[in-house]
């Protein structure tokens, strides 16, 4: 944790508030974004936070990144700050030169692009805000392997498409296009740790939609009256209230084991634990806060749906629960031999508070 955190998420947090409310999140759904928000964070440096000093970054932590994600996750604040910065991220840990523009990535090894002689051909989907972005990062195959690579969004066709919360999903198609930048090439596991990175990101996005759920929960029980009473006072409610919280709090717990791991550079499993545990995080915590709210959490007018359908949109995206079940089990075959109960009795996993 650098000495800037709390500083820095604070004006983030102050920020957010004051510019990002329902009707701004709802223009996403109409194929718009929020570039004043942007400009914002770029008027007080927010996207080079983490970005090293020789770099003209701020020469943070990857811990103040993933804290300043989780919050514009909370806020569903509808700007490219998680895909820029972490593109950005990926450039510099690969050894090359960081982007001031917009930019987005693309990691998934079934849609990596064919590089031969630095010219990307080939097509992907699902890639985060391709239409309001300048830069791509991502995956590509030569004769020698695969590499990271970025190249100019201008150079590309580009489809659109939304994912279930209507943020940008679009189709990317390169025919022959230069790129920009091109790595070494990557073995397995230098690639598995960018695909750690990019979960991390996703599991910082999530927390903050968690949190803010649960907020919008309580608040509403408070609001909401039944029988002349609010129905936070109803046993029930209480018994969803309590079940919520703590879900909320095993997300949040989860989310500050994988930035302390990430910093001592032990976050592989760190992250498995944590990508699996949030699948049942986020059916339990959609659930509970619908069943809340009733009817009135699923209405345009409010905002529930807004969070929920991102954690739904964002749990199938990017390495999935599946990706991360099978790495974490082949480590415990691996590493417990014949004996693989007293292995796991014997691994200790530290709760941070």
């Amino acid at each position: 944790m650098s000495e800037m955190k709390d500083m820095i998420l604070d004006v983030v947090e102050r920020m957010l508030k004051e510019n990002v409310d329902k009707d701004l999140v709802d223009t996403v759904e109409q194929g718009l974004w929020a570039p004043k928000v942007w400009e914002l964070f770029e008027e007080n440096g927010i996207p080079i936070v983490a970005i090293s000093e020789e770099n003209g970054g701020a020469g943070g932590d990857l811990e103040d990144l993933l804290n300043i994600v989780r919050l514009t996750g909370k806020y569903a604040a509808p700007i490219p700050f998680a895909e820029t910065t972490l593109a950005n991220y990926l450039l510099e840990y690969t050894n090359l030169q960081v982007i001031s523009d917009l930019a987005t990535y693309m990691l998934s090894n079934d849609q990596a692009y064919t590089l031969e002689d630095n010219k990307l051909t080939g097509e992907a989907i699902h890639i985060h805000w391709a239409r309001h972005t300048k830069h791509l990062v991502t995956l590509a195959k030569s004769e020698h392997g695969t590499h990271l690579v970025e190249i100019d969004l201008g150079k590309a066709e580009i489809t659109q498409g939304v994912n279930l919360a209507g943020e940008p999903r679009d189709a990317v198609k390169f025919s022959n296009a230069e790129v920009s930048q091109v790595s070494a090439a990557l073995s397995s596991d230098e690639i598995q740790i960018l695909i750690t990175f990019e979960t991390a990101f996703q599991l910082a996005q999530m927390t903050g939609a968690i949190d803010k759920i649960n907020d919008l929960t309580v608040q509403y029980t408070k609001e909401r009256e039944q029988f002349g009473r609010p129905i936070h006072r109803f046993q029930l409610v209480q018994q969803h209230i309590v079940n919520l919280a703590g879900e909320t709090a095993v997300a949040l717990a989860a989310f500050n084991n994988v930035t302390n791991a990430l910093l001592t550079q032990s976050g592989n499993s760190k992250v498995a634990y944590a990508r699996i545990r949030f699948e049942e995080a986020i059916q339990a915590v959609a659930t509970i806060s619908h069943q809340v709210h009733a009817a009135i959490g699923t209405t345009h007018e409010h905002s529930l749906h807004q969070y929920t359908r991102r954690l739904w949109s964002w749990r199938d995206e990017g390495a999935n629960i599946s990706h991360w079940t099978e790495i974490l089990a082949t480590q415990l075959l691996e590493n417990s031999g014949d004996n693989l109960w007293a292995y796991l009795t014997d691994t200790k996993i530290p709760i941070t508070q």
